[in-house]
C-alpha cells in the first residue's frame, strides 16, 4: 500500500517534471518488476530513488535511458514519451542525460583526460582544442585536472568515481542518474562524492536522479526521497519525514533492522518437517 507523505521542501507536485514515469509497469517472463508505478522527478532537484534489492530501482534507470520499454504504462522525458521515440530521437534524447554507472565503468584503455573526452568525441563536431578546453574544465570542477594523464588503474575508486561524473556531465546534461554512487567508497571519498552531487546540481541547475542504498549520505543531498518495495512505492517525502515515519518498512530500512515487512528468513517449511529423518522419525 502506498504511503504519500506531505513534504515542506518543493516537491514532485509543486514544480514542473523533467521525467515522469505514468502507471508504468514491466517484469521479465512471470516475475513483475514493476506495478503501475508513477512518479515525478521535478527540475532542478535531487531525487533519492531508495529500496530494497529488487525493487525495481535500476529497471527505473534503464526504462528512463529507453533500454527497455514498459509494457504497461508512459515514460516521459520532457513530455515525451520515450517508448514512442525512433533510434535517432532516442539517441538524441539520450544526449540530454548523463550517467554515473556503478563502480564508474571507465574505460580501462583509456587515461582520465580520454574518458572524459570520449562523449565529446562522439556526439560534437567541435576541435580537439576546443574539447581540451571542456575536460580540463569538468575534470577541474570535480578536483581532478592534475590526474588528466593518468590511468584508471593508477587512480583510487574514489576517484575513479569523480573522473566518471566528471565523463557524465561532458555534455552538460539536463537530467544526471546515479547508480549506487557511494558503493565501495571510504566515509572520506563517500562524503566527496555526494558533496559533487548537490554542488554540481545547484551550479549546473542540473536535475539528478540518485539510486542508493545509503541513507546518512542519500538523505544528507535528496530534497525528495522514494522508497520502491515489491514493485510499487511504499513511500515518499523529504528526508526529514522519511526519518520521521512510522510506516514499518521505511523504519525497517533506515533503522537497518534484520527483520521485519522484509524477512530475515526465506520462506521455508516448518523445521520440525525440514528436519524429519528418512522413514517419517523425527
Amino acid at each position: 500500500m502506498q504511503t504519500l507523505v506531505e513534504t515542506t521542501r518543493s516537491t514532485p507536485s509543486t514544480t514542473p517534471a523533467l521525467v515522469e514515469l505514468r502507471e508504468v509497469s514491466f517484469g521479465y517472463d512471470e516475475r513483475p518488476i514493476l506495478r503501475d508505478v508513477s512518479l515525478s522527478v521535478p527540475r532542478g532537484q535531487v531525487v533519492a530513488l531508495m529500496g530494497t534489492s529488487g525493487g525495481g530501482k535500476t529497471t527505473v534507470l534503464r526504462l528512463i535511458g529507453g533500454q527497455i520499454k514498459p509494457q504497461r504504462g508512459q515514460v516521459l522525458f520532457d513530455g515525451v514519451d520515450i517508448a514512442s521515440m525512433d533510434r535517432q530521437a532516442l539517441y538524441a534524447i539520450r544526449r540530454r542525460m548523463g550517467m554515473l554507472f556503478q563502480f564508474g565503468a571507465l574505460f580501462t584503455d583509456l587515461s582520465v583526460f580520454d574518458n572524459v573526452a570520449f562523449p565529446l568525441r562522439e556526439h560534437t563536431q567541435l576541435s580537439e582544442d576546443m574539447i581540451r578546453d571542456l575536460v580540463l574544465m569538468k575534470l577541474d570542477a570535480v578536483g581532478l585536472r592534475g590526474a588528466r594523464d593518468l590511468m584508471p588503474s593508477q587512480i583510487s575508486g574514489g576517484m575513479a568515481r569523480r573522473v566518471a561524473l566528471a565523463r557524465a556531465i561532458a555534455l552538460d546534461p539536463e537530467l544526471i542518474m546515479y547508480d549506487e554512487p557511494f558503493a565501495g567508497l571510504d566515509p572520506i571519498s563517500m562524503g566527496v562524492a555526494a558533496r559533487l552531487i548537490r554542488q554540481l546540481n545547484q551550479t549546473l541547475g542540473v536535475t539528478s536522479l540518485v539510486v542508493s542504498h545509503d541513507v546518512d549520505e542519500t538523505f544528507l543531498i535528496a530534497d525528495h526521497v522514494i522508497f520502491l518495495a515489491d514493485g510499487r512505492i511504499a513511500a515518499q517525502g523529504t528526508p526529514a519525514q522519511m526519518r520521521a515515519t512510522e510506516d514499518p518498512l521505511v523504519r525497517q530500512f533506515v533503522d537497518a533492522q534484520g527483520d521485519g515487512p522484509v524477512r530475515f528468513h526465506y520462506p521455508a517449511p516448518e523445521v520440525a518437517e525440514d528436519y524429519r529423518l528418512p522413514g517419517g522419525r523425527a
